[in-house]
């Protein structure tokens, strides 16, 4: 395993330790995802350049399509919940509710 993909799998490992220590706001879990998603579309640019199968290359195209998708729709409901609720603290959320 080279230097470049231990760095990326540890950026991936940070970010799933941010978001499962720090969910708090739902601003911080949104960053930590998004930290995610970016390592593993590095990630997935680096294998598709070394292997050499056709096919392969536009798998990180659709993981940055889901990713700016995943953005948009967590940004949707960032500005929909501080609208409603006045706070982005997630312990305020109550699915239950009507």
């Amino acid at each position: 395993m080279t230097l470049v993909h231990m760095n990326l799998l540890l950026a991936f490992a940070m970010s799933l330790t941010g978001l499962l220590m720090y969910r708090s706001h739902l601003m911080s879990a949104l960053l930590c995802l998004e930290g995610m998603v970016l390592s593993l579309f590095i990630l997935a640019t680096i294998t598709t350049l070394n292997s050499h199968f056709t096919l392969a290359n536009m798998m990180p195209i659709i993981l940055l399509v889901f990713a700016a998708c995943e953005a948009a729709i967590g940004l949707a409901l960032l500005v929909k919940i501080s609208n409603t609720y006045g706070t982005d603290h997630v312990q305020n959320l109550n699915l239950l509710q009507c």
